[in-house]
């Protein structure tokens, strides 16, 4: 089920505004040219940065989210129509042979519940050509990334075209490792309404990831370093015999 940030149309409305930075998503990309990527899945697309830049490139990308304002946040960007959007998750596509499966920033750690997780590597593993890539992020959680979580170190005031002012911070809810729960506070100048958002990230070891992997049928190729956040996240790069 997807949460309000990318469920509710105001909030998905103004979800890339306040987080403009996709330098994260350069490992990506760099991936897909290196392997010579013609056709792509994008595991919880969002407002489709990701698919879009792909599409901007050539490649032939279907983008797949559950939540239904976010995909219309996406098909509403110049260029969307060269993207297939579908509502839903990975473990209900349709008949696929991709060259790369991509998850993108928080994708990997917001599928909390072990079998939707494992579904999920059986989704990717379906769609997956033979020798085709898997690739995703997760955070290190031996740096404790919570532990920066809060209004202090979080809030700021974002101006909006035609939408005006809006402020935003984050808050720690509960640590219960390996599940971490945070909430997004969002005001809008313009009316006074105010929204939340809670959101849990699970929090898995390497070693874990691994096992997982190797049981879905995937062979390690890698576990690389994010350049945006070094020493903090692995990114791992497996493949489909």
């Amino acid at each position: 089920m997807a949460e309000e940030i990318f469920e509710h149309p105001r909030l998905a409305a103004i979800y890339d505004p306040l987080d403009p930075d996709r330098s994260d998503l350069h490992t990506y990309l760099d991936l897909a040219r290196h392997i010579d990527a013609r056709h792509v899945l994008d595991i919880g697309c969002g407002t489709g940065v990701f698919a879009l830049l792909l599409a901007d490139r050539g490649i032939e990308v279907v983008g797949v989210d559950p939540a239904r304002a976010s995909i219309e946040v996406a098909r509403s960007k110049p260029g969307s129509d060269r993207v297939r959007w579908i509502c839903g998750d990975a473990t209900a596509l349709p008949p696929l042979q991709v060259d790369l499966v991509t998850m993108t920033a928080n994708v990997a750690q917001a599928i909390v519940a072990p079998c939707a997780w494992q579904r999920t590597l059986e989704g990717a593993y379906e769609a997956l050509r033979p020798g085709g890539h898997l690739v995703f992020e997760t955070r290190n959680p031996a740096k404790r990334a919570w532990e920066t979580w809060n209004r202090t170190a979080s809030h700021r005031v974002t101006e909006i075209p035609g939408v005006g002012a809006v402020e935003s911070w984050v808050e720690l809810v509960e640590v219960n490792k390996p599940l971490v729960t945070y909430r997004w506070n969002y005001v809008f100048a313009a009316d006074g309404q105010q929204f939340t958002s809670d959101s849990t990230l699970r929090f898995r070891e390497r070693q874990e990831i691994e096992a997982d992997l190797t049981a879905r049928g995937y062979v390690m190729h890698e576990v690389r370093d994010a350049p945006d956040r070094p020493g903090k996240e692995f990114v791992f790069v497996v493949q489909r015999p």
